[in-house]
């Protein structure tokens, strides 16, 4: 994470890629990230990745690679959601998320539209500032400028 410079030409990378856990999918995410966000910070996320194999199996995560990168979701986040989606279908007893038709570009689950969807609707009034009107009536005099 300090040094993200030094990962291409690192020999763990090597023995990784000779023993087949950095695949192509890794190569071809890696190479859009660093597109998209510049060689140090894109392999600072892919460096994020990386470690999210600590808590996801290796197949899982990817998965979440292949996903977000169809997706164009080039951040450690949207690998881990989409790692996260392919362990729980999976896994047995965990509800998995329902499909949907593909129309032929894949979707990104939305974190934000996923935690509205699950509030009640909010049946309060708009707020209103009528009550500052008041203040409008009661003007001071104007005040005479001295010279």
């Amino acid at each position: 994470m300090r040094k993200p410079g030094a990962l291409p030409g690192a020999t763990a990378l090597e023995q990784t890629r000779s023993a087949g856990r950095f695949t192509p999918v890794h190569d071809a995410w890696w190479a859009a990230a660093r597109r998209a966000h510049g060689d140090r910070d894109g392999t600072r996320a892919l460096i994020e990745v990386l470690l999210l194999s600590r808590h996801l199996p290796h197949e899982h995560l990817v998965t979440g690679l292949a996903v977000a990168l169809k997706a164009g979701a080039l951040t450690a986040d949207a690998v881990a959601l989409e790692a996260r989606k392919a362990a729980a279908a999976d896994t047995p007893g965990l509800p998995a998320e329902p499909e949907r038709p593909t129309t032929g570009q894949a979707n990104v689950t939305s974190l934000t539209a996923r935690r509205l969807a699950h509030l009640p609707p909010d049946t309060r009034p708009l707020p209103s500032v009528a009550h500052y009107d008041q203040l409008l009536r009661h003007r001071r005099p104007d005040r005479p400028t001295t010279t």
